[in-house]
């Protein structure tokens, strides 16, 4: 995916004035910044829900799936149907089937395929998100703040979930975060939203995900070199 000279404005608000970055394929990208810094807009971009004012937004991915805050689940079907159901366009049953099965069991919700909605723990909810999102046939991946209102617990729990998933099927990925820790745990690279004009900070990550702890000095001098960006604003 590659962002030319986009330039993006609603009324007076300029988001993007001549904006690039390219992001290597089967990679996740964190992205950072203020509250209307652009990172909604950037995800709309890339998605193709609205179109730049000018320059160009490549892409060789194809099908987006998108992650959001809220796990946006189908109350009056169960846990199995809310991911089965979004498979119906792709697949015949038994292929259905098989892949609904297979990434409920990653996400470990098995033993709950046969309970609705209303009967699920928040993080429950949003691991059934994760398993429909990865269940759909997309290469590209939208995440839009997935974990927000989870407690760091629960939070760094679905994390390591969210991670095993990608990693049996990796998707080029754009990760929106207002967490620093969130992402440089998850990110290959990291980019920092907020001028107009050009990333604040496009940090690449050599650290293997396996191998990351937040105590890390690199990741902590990385952190703390976000942090100091997003409190200058």
């Amino acid at each position: 995916m590659r962002f030319s000279n986009v330039s993006k404005a609603y009324g007076d608000h300029v988001v993007f004035d001549r904006f690039s970055f390219a992001l290597d394929p089967k990679t996740i990208m964190s992205v950072v910044g203020p509250s209307g810094g652009g990172k909604t807009t950037l995800l709309r971009l890339a998605a193709g829900l609205v179109e730049p004012d000018g320059g160009t937004v490549e892409k060789d991915e194809g099908k987006v799936s998108f992650l959001f805050q809220e796990p946006r689940l189908l109350p009056h079907v169960n846990v199995w149907a809310n991911v089965e159901i979004t498979l119906r366009a792709f697949y015949e049953q038994e292929e259905r089937t098989r892949i609904a099965l297979h990434y409920l069991e990653l996400a470990e919700m098995k033993e709950s395929l046969h309970l609705y909605p209303h009967e699920l723990s928040g993080g429950m909810r949003q691991r059934v998100a994760i398993a429909r999102a990865f269940a759909h046939p997309a290469e590209l991946m939208l995440l839009d703040e997935p974990f927000q209102s989870l407690d760091i617990r629960l939070r760094m729990h679905l994390i390591k979930a969210f991670l095993t998933l990608w990693e049996e099927e990796k998707r080029t990925t754009i990760f929106v975060t207002h967490d620093t820790k969130e992402a440089v745990l998850i990110g290959d690279r990291v980019l920092c939203l907020g001028d107009p004009h050009t990333p604040r900070m496009d940090e690449q990550i050599k650290i293997p995900r396996t191998a990351r702890d937040i105590h890390d000095p690199v990741l902590m001098a990385l952190e703390a070199k976000l942090f100091g960006l997003l409190t200058r604003f």
